[in-house]
């Protein structure tokens, strides 16, 4: 699931490429051709080095008019002779929608041999060229993009590398730490599916319960949650969290957890929690909030899981409640 072994993996033959010394950026474009590195695959190498990724890159896309007002990069070029000034002429940035999926960078589209296109190109250029940007706004903004010091002199790249890697590596983990909430969110919906043995309830992964929604607006779309049990008559929304990092996604789900409860509760439904990982735990407040807004809270264990199990089957055991 992680994409730190396709990297180490294809290190080399991305350090072949930016160790040949060229002419100019163009020579590094021919050069990802005639090798066995996909065009998708050597981008994402220097995503990752450079700590740049598709956030930065998309705010980079929606500022483009304002950073690059003739569509160009002008940049200084190192050579033998001393140092040159360079432009570089955007082939088809800004475009209308630039995500990771798109560049070939997400999941499973980074498995996918991708050739090189005019978009990978521009942000290739972006990514090697930024820092040595003319314009100081251009240079700032990019200042991580600056691999361009070391094209084509193996050792300084190799330094460089070996150096961003160990800071870059959090690049990888929002990833990871995503990937390993999905694993978690299949493994606890088969655990239920498997251990609840109650006839007629039916298990569905981010479903939905009727009139529960965002707001009490009621154009609005209903709420999606990440495992939803039912029989029909009565719903369980689990929402599952397991995160290695402190990030965003238990705040999030803290700062909803309320809202959610009330318009649950109202109707006779219920609402459970499976939290783990270091990221949860480190958020003390937001781990009480989502207690006091739960109708059940497990951790991600098989002892705990057994609970959540006996909490669903008394839920659907009990006699009906009015609903609101």
């Amino acid at each position: 699931m992680s994409i730190v072994p396709k990297l180490l993996e294809s290190q080399d033959a991305f350090l072949s490429i930016l160790g040949v010394p060229v002419p100019g950026i163009e020579r590094v474009f021919d050069l990802i051709d005639a090798s066995t590195l996909p065009a998708n695959l050597f981008l994402k190498h220097l995503v990752v080095l450079a700590d740049f990724g598709g956030e930065m890159l998309q705010r980079v896309n929606a500022q483009f008019a304002s950073l690059f007002p003739d569509s160009a990069l002008e940049y200084i070029w190192l050579t033998e002779s001393g140092a040159e000034t360079r432009l570089y002429r955007f082939r088809q940035m800004p475009v209308s929608n630039l995500s990771n999926d798109r560049l070939g960078l997400s999941g499973r589209r980074l498995l996918e041999k991708q050739p090189r296109s005019p978009l990978h190109e521009d942000i290739i250029a972006l990514l090697i060229l930024g820092k040595a940007a003319t314009n100081e706004n251009v240079s700032n903004v990019l200042a991580k993009c600056e691999i361009s010091d070391c094209l084509g002199k193996p050792q300084s790249l190799e330094k460089f590398v070996r150096q961003r890697y160990i800071w870059v590596s959090r690049i990888t983990a929002g990833s990871q730490s995503n990937n390993l909430g999905q694993i978690a969110q299949r493994f606890v919906m088969n655990y239920l599916r498997e251990n609840i043995n109650f006839e007629g309830i039916g298990i569905t992964a981010n479903g939905h319960i009727p009139r529960v929604r965002h707001t009490e607006d009621l154009d609005k779309r209903e709420t999606t949650f990440d495992i939803t049990v039912s029989n029909g008559e009565k719903y369980v929304a689990v929402e599952v969290s397991f995160q290695v990092t402190t990030n965003s996604v238990i705040e999030r789900k803290s700062g909803q957890a309320q809202a959610r409860y009330e318009q649950i509760a109202a109707k006779g439904y219920r609402i459970a929690y499976v939290l783990d990982g270091a990221g949860n735990f480190q958020r003390e407040s937001a781990l009480r909030t989502i207690c006091a807004y739960s109708h059940c809270t497990v951790a991600f264990s098989a002892s705990e899981l057994v609970v959540l199990c006996q909490f669903i089957r008394d839920y659907f055991r009990s006699e009906p409640e009015t609903n609101g």
